[in-house]
């Protein structure tokens, strides 16, 4: 197992490795498998969602896992079309009953869904869902400025993390200040861009050979110096270690800024602007 070095704390105090394990499409027993071979990597923050379908594979993996439970960090989300109060209770409640789990220790709006308007009822419904212990932490994904303005004037109560497509070709500099600016850990779907033409940028290939180094881990590293944390997602055993294998070297800045400077203003994967995008 490889150790994990610096921690990432949230607002509320818990404490969280600097990266993590995302299982989007890792499913069935199979999915359970990737994710156990995961946990004995080192991976300790699990990521897993509602709409993904495998929050039983997560849940397995995790009581299967000679790992003690208090040691690992479960996530998951709620969809948009439980954003209702009574719904988004329930959800929460299912998703305890899939994963098998007392608890579940981060739960996310998975988006705001502002042409629907109900993330205010959905992020009221997280926060009982706090008061009852039925989750640790509760957060957002894919929230905008305004939208976080808007829940935060509204309960005053900001969320723990906000999730959001970053990677070097969408580097969400605005955001990332404002969630720092307002204490909200920034988490980074997509790290890598869904392992895209990024990986063959010249200059994310010369500074990979330079650090002897695959171009996944430099971005990653990137990703920890930026001061993201990412959930790269990983079947194999081999790039499950790899990316997790990032704390033995440092980028320079002038490597940071090479990297960073391959942002588009487009460079959304899926065109998926929390604007105006409708999750279900």
């Amino acid at each position: 197992m490889l150790e994990i070095k610096n921690v990432v704390k949230l607002n509320d105090g818990l404490l969280l490795p600097p990266v993590g394990f995302g299982t989007y499409r890792l499913n069935g027993l199979s999915g359970t498998e990737a994710i156990k071979q995961a946990i004995d990597a080192g991976y300790r923050l699990i990521d897993s969602a509602f709409n993904y379908e495998n929050e039983g594979a997560v849940g397995a993996a995790v009581r299967q896992s000679p790992v003690p439970r208090d040691q690992l960090i479960v996530t998951s989300k709620l969809p948009g079309r439980h954003h209702k109060f009574g719904e988004a209770l329930l959800t929460v409640e299912e998703s305890l009953l899939r994963t098998g789990l007392d608890y579940i220790d981060i739960y996310l709006i998975h988006w705001p869904n502002p042409v629907t308007g109900l993330y205010v009822e959905a992020w009221q419904a997280m926060i009982e869902a706090k008061k009852r212990g039925l989750v640790r932490s509760i957060g957002v994904c894919n929230f905008l400025p305004e939208h976080l303005d808007k829940i935060i004037s509204e309960t005053s109560v900001a969320p723990c993390m906000n999730q959001i497509e970053l990677h070097p070709y969408f580097t969400q500099e605005e955001q990332r200040k404002y969630d720092g600016k307002h204490e909200i850990v920034t988490e980074a779907w997509s790290p890598i861009g869904r392992a895209n033409s990024v990986l063959e940028e010249p200059a994310v290939k010369e500074i990979a050979a330079a650090h002897q180094k695959a171009p996944t881990q430099i971005i990653l590293r990137w990703h920890i110096q930026l001061g993201s944390l990412p959930i790269p997602k990983a079947a194999s055993r081999q790039h499950q270690m790899e990316n997790i294998d990032i704390f033995n070297f440092a980028l320079s800045s002038e490597e940071m800024d090479q990297i960073s400077s391959l942002s588009r203003p487009d460079g959304r994967m899926c065109k998926q602007d929390p604007a105006v995008y409708e999750e279900f």
